[in-house]
């Protein structure tokens, strides 16, 4: 899970799919963080991304460093505790004059049944579960 956090760190940018009515929804995330022991990602509650993980919890998220690249699968919890949105927030200074812990807009998932693979043109395929 720490590699898997610190690649999509190290790219900045990572891309979140999701499903909405059947059809594949794909947007740009940049917020990863581990918490108690949990990879977490951030979004606010009022965007749509919310409302598709609330109907269909199956994620993935895809990112590339210019050599490797991941694909990771899992789903994706809801936690609205207090802590776990100030933990991400502390992470991420720059969005907390967007987001506050408190707030009723700011939204943490923790990915459970984590499957990462990690490829590229030069190595075998790495996988990574958590």
């Amino acid at each position: 899970m720490n590699k898997v956090c610190e690649f999509l760190k190290k790219c900045g940018t990572y891309y979140l799919a999701t499903v909405d009515d059947g059809s594949p929804r794909v947007r740009p995330f940049g917020t990863v963080n581990i918490f108690e022991n949990k990879l977490y990602i951030q979004t606010g509650k009022s965007k749509e991304v919310s409302k598709q993980i609330a109907a269909n919890p199956n994620i993935e998220i895809s990112a590339f460093d210019g050599n490797v690249w991941i694909r990771l699968s899992a789903t994706a919890v809801n936690d609205d505790r207090v802590e776990a949105k100030k933990a991400m927030l502390d992470n991420y200074p720059q969005l907390q004059k967007m987001y506050s812990a408190q707030d009723n807009n700011t939204q943490v998932f923790y990915l459970k049944e984590a499957t990462a693979v990690f490829y590229s043109f030069s190595a075998a395929p790495e996988t990574v579960k958590f």
